[in-house]
């Protein structure tokens, strides 16, 4: 039986139109089902294991079929109004969610998934936390920590894991970058966990063909 939850939330960013792929991607079918019901396997799956605590899925529609499957797979749905803001206007919004899961005192952390990475390994999620924890009270400690996959250790991994006093930076992110450039001005930088395999992203139908091939 899995120990209790850590006070670690997940975010699945979910509300982007995928333009590059001419259509809704997260809804393409992967298999039997839609592209983003696979990146929420990986949430289910670390909450059964009591690595993740609770999460939700920034979608762009808060009763649209995302938000649908979002609800079927236990994560709560977000939405983002302004799903043109990029990358930044989402994340925001799900950091707005962990601010209000986690309003108490005390160590926490949160772990960002991309809605179209639908081959995130088991273990990546622990693994990802392990590090975290390991990190203590140091201030210097793991507060920013990513997966760096053997098959494609060249390119920024995720999920990508925040400690709790990152999460005011959100307030500075704009258009389509994430944490790691403001990180990176403040002398941050990742704590890289190394893990096997590789968990590309599915930006044009291409991509996800050769997803396909590789199950």
């Amino acid at each position: 039986m899995p120990g209790p939850a850590r006070p670690v939330y997940a975010i699945v960013l979910a509300a982007g139109r995928g333009g590059r792929f001419g259509e809704d991607k997260l809804l393409a079918p992967l298999g039997a089902r839609p592209l983003v019901a696979h990146a929420l396997d990986a949430v289910q799956a670390a909450r059964r294991a009591g690595v993740v605590a609770a999460g939700c899925v920034v979608v762009r529609e808060a009763e649209g079929p995302v938000a649908a499957l979002a609800r079927a797979a236990g994560l709560e749905p977000v939405a983002n109004p302004d799903p043109a803001g990029g990358l930044a206007a989402s994340l925001r919004r799900g950091m707005e969610w962990v601010e209000r899961a986690h309003p108490s005192g005390g160590r926490a952390a949160a772990v960002v998934f991309l809605g179209d990475q639908p081959g995130t390994p088991p273990g990546v999620v622990a693994a990802l936390v392990a590090a975290w924890e390991a990190g203590g009270s140091d201030p210097a400690g793991a507060r920013f920590v990513r997966p760096r996959y053997a098959e494609s250790a060249a390119e920024p991994g995720h999920p990508v894991l925040l400690d709790r006093a990152l999460w005011p930076l959100a307030a500075e992110l704009e258009g389509d970058a994430g944490f790691a450039p403001l990180l990176r001005a403040r002398g941050i930088e990742p704590t890289l966990v190394e893990v096997p395999g590789r968990n590309p992203d599915v930006d044009r139908p291409a991509d996800l063909k050769h997803v396909e091939g590789s199950r």
